[in-house]
């Protein structure tokens, strides 16, 4: 598998584990139709029409491509952590009863940790 070349703000969240700011990512108001894909590896990861605004300042989801994304219990056990099924990469965190949407599910995502692809490239 390639893996991509990140910079150091992107291998924090990515490789360390870290979170970038509130309302500071490029997609957390973003709704063009298209795909996300994992930064590192560029695995698909979320379609845009599963994407919806929790008010949270990150992006938000509600449901992933089906196997793209592993869960995992964060080392505190207070949350869980959200990771690239292929590569790892540390994507976010996801939250289950809050009542945002109708799947009740809620993949609060790093904007630094995806890339998206217009649906007229996706389609190629």
């Amino acid at each position: 598998m390639k893996l991509n070349q990140l910079n150091p703000q992107e291998e924090n969240v990515i490789v360390h584990k870290g979170t970038e700011l509130p309302h500071s990512g490029i997609y957390e108001n973003f709704y063009e139709d298209g795909v996300y894909v994992c930064r590192r590896c560029e695995t698909p990861l979320f379609h845009s029409k599963d994407k919806f605004n929790a008010f949270c300042g990150w992006p938000s989801f509600d449901q992933e491509i089906p196997g793209a994304v592993k869960r995992n219990l964060d080392a505190d056990g207070r949350r869980t952590e959200i990771t690239c099924a292929a590569c790892g990469a540390h994507l976010g965190h996801v939250f289950e009863g809050e009542g945002f949407s109708p799947r009740n599910t809620r993949h609060c995502v790093n904007s630094i940790s995806m890339k998206f692809i217009p649906k007229a490239q996706n389609e190629k």
